[in-house]
């Protein structure tokens, strides 16, 4: 048996989202695996790094799957894609040890959240931004998001109430703008379920002086969902890139 990472991305539009589900077929999981297990003439699993919701956007997620014997990255990039619908695509396969595990081996993760702060929405970026016609203070945004970053207790910014640990750590993040986009990119150990939406919606009222940067500090301590902000659409949301080795301070 040999093992394979795959690096996939996908449009996440009129998707369930990455984990397969016995109700539908449209799920990125679901489809990977329909195609590689009628390509290969038997069952595969695809594990993905992590779930993405319905709607959300992928331009660097990873995934490891095992096969019976050796086969060339085209088979992967050729063979399956040529399979696969066109909002979906493998970018890269590479042949990895037996132990490789793509969601366990995972040891940081990158997203990013654009907005479109135009007074009307961009007729060609509409489904990967969020149209949000208001005027930011991204040093305010920028201000808050330094309380957000490091180990913390994150359950205030999760809709997911049973988590076993609510404990992450976000190394950086960062806030930049370029005319009316605005680029929310975090970078952290793992996020939880509509977290990095949540912490979105949560700056996003910073910036628009609906709440003072000091008052993300209230449910990182209480870590009670109601006091932090709203959910963020989710098809301004990118998984950019899972990253198989330490930060380099980590190290340290």
């Amino acid at each position: 048996m040999r093992t394979y990472k795959l690096t996939i991305a996908y449009d996440g539009t009129g998707f369930r989202g990455w984990q397969r589900q016995p109700d539908t077929d449209r799920t990125i999981q679901g489809i990977l695996e329909r195609v590689v297990s009628e390509k290969s003439g038997y069952p595969v699993e695809v594990i993905g790094s992590g779930r993405t919701d319905g709607g959300v956007h992928a331009s660097g997620q990873t995934a490891s799957l095992t096969l019976k014997g050796l086969v060339e990255p085209e088979y992967f990039l050729d063979g399956i894609n040529a399979a696969l619908p066109e909002n979906i695509r493998i970018l890269d396969a590479c042949l990895m040890p037996n132990s490789f595990h793509a969601r366990k081996s995972a040891c940081w993760k990158a997203y990013e959240y654009y907005v479109d702060t135009a007074q009307r929405a961009d007729v060609f970026d509409r489904r990967y931004t969020f149209h949000y016609p208001e005027k930011l203070s991204i040093e305010k945004m920028c201000r808050a998001a330094g309380y957000l970053t490091g180990t913390h207790g994150f359950g205030g910014f999760t809709d997911r109430p049973d988590e076993t640990s609510t404990k992450r750590t976000i190394y950086a993040i960062i806030i930049t703008g370029q005319g009316s986009r605005v680029t929310f990119r975090y970078e952290g150990s793992g996020f939880m379920y509509h977290m990095v939406r949540i912490l979105t919606g949560t700056l996003l009222d910073v910036g628009t002086g609906a709440r003072s940067p000091e008052s993300v500090l209230i449910p990182l301590q209480t870590e009670e969902r109601w006091k932090a902000g709203f959910l963020a659409p989710a098809q301004g949301l990118f998984l950019k890139e899972v990253y198989y080795e330490h930060r380099q301070h980590d190290r340290q």
